[in-house]
């Protein structure tokens, strides 16, 4: 009994006990909500570097990308006057097609049809492309064949489309016919009959009614894919217009002319460059388009370009007719163009030669 009394301890020590293991805990406490914050801090930082990681993947993937793509663009000006050489209507489709099948083949980007007599461009538009009768012997034509002439079942990575006037739900994109047998949904609305080029994605199911794709812009499988995505046609209304007129913000940094007067082609070392451009002349040269310009004060047609070519040096006949030097004159630059733009150049590439314009 007496030990059994002795064992009970003072009230006052039993509640010093209890104070101090309550502030134990307090700081055990405190303790592990440190531990806590550390830990997700830790994986915070473990998440934002894999957020990093990912972002610096997708940019290499992007990089690798678009070391695939083109970012140079061929353009070519001939004058309107060609087709006045063609004897009738089935000859003069034949010619334009001459024309639309050698720039295809050779990759051109943009076609410049100018003026060289000094008319109002209404001429070269009734000229090149007769309100009616334009189509009318459009059978004749050998197709052009390019990339984005796509078959029904052909896969591709991108493909040219026209918008349908189909409803759709709220906040789902708009319908294009694409040539497929499917109709693709885009990411957008936009109105009907707009053509665009779309970029389309892995189906997910293949019994899906429609495929599913991204509106890109029409560079886009070129500069991204490398891809021969066609090219784009411009009136000018004069030779002067072909240069002052261009599309691309930098304008061009390489032109050419191409004469019998001028340096053989086989001695030029063309430069890097962004966006280049040939010119051809008409029956007449490239003289006739200098002398009626308004907006010209040479007479010289030379000074006009980088480079004043003559792209077949001892030619047995006394004349190219056009559709002929264009596709002398592309394969005699292609080796040549080759090699410039394998030289990396800033995106201002080279600066062209001013024009003598008033």
């Amino acid at each position: 009994m007496a030990d059994g009394g002795a064992a009970k301890r003072p009230k006052g020590v039993q509640a010093e006990e209890r104070k101090v293991d309550w502030r134990r805990w307090k700081q055990e406490r405190k303790a592990e909500k440190k531990k806590w914050k550390e830990m997700k801090l830790l994986k915070k930082l473990e998440k934002q570097r894999m957020r990093e990681l990912a972002e610096k993947q997708a940019e290499k993937q992007e990089e690798q990308m678009e070391d695939k793509g083109r970012h140079y663009t061929l353009s070519v000006a001939l004058p309107g006057s060609i087709l006045d050489n063609a004897q009738s209507l089935e000859l003069r489709t034949y010619l334009a097609g001459q024309i639309a099948r050698a720039c295809a083949i050779f990759c051109v980007d943009e076609i410049v049809v100018f003026d060289e007599h000094g008319e109002d461009v209404k001429y070269l538009r009734k000229s090149f492309f007769p309100k009616h009768e334009d189509l009318q012997f459009a059978g004749l034509l050998n197709p052009l064949d390019s990339p984005h002439h796509m078959r029904v079942d052909e896969d591709s990575e991108y493909r040219e489309g026209v918008v349908l006037d189909r409803p759709t739900k709220p906040g789902r994109g708009s319908f294009v016919n694409c040539g497929m047998r499917k109709e693709v949904q885009i990411d957008r609305q936009l109105n009907a009959g707009l053509r665009v080029t779309v970029r389309l994605e892995e189906p997910q199911k293949s019994e899906a009614k429609v495929r599913k794709g991204t509106v890109v812009s029409s560079h886009h499988p070129r500069t991204v894919s490398g891809l021969y995505w066609g090219y784009s046609v411009r009136l000018a209304s004069c030779l002067s217009a072909v240069f002052s007129e261009c599309p691309f913000k930098e304008g061009y940094n390489l032109s050419i002319g191409t004469s019998e007067r001028g340096s053989s082609v086989d001695q030029a070392t063309l430069p890097s460059f962004r966006h280049a451009l040939v010119v051809f002349g008409g029956l007449e040269g490239l003289e006739a388009g200098v002398d009626v310009d308004p907006n010209l004060e040479v007479t010289d047609p030379s000074v006009l370009f980088d480079f004043y070519l003559n792209t077949c040096p001892s030619q047995g006949s006394r004349t190219i007719r056009t559709e002929e030097a264009l596709l002398i004159s592309l394969s005699a630059l292609r080796p040549h163009i080759d090699e410039a733009v394998k030289t990396p150049s800033d995106s201002k590439g080279r600066k062209t030669t001013d024009l003598a314009i008033s």
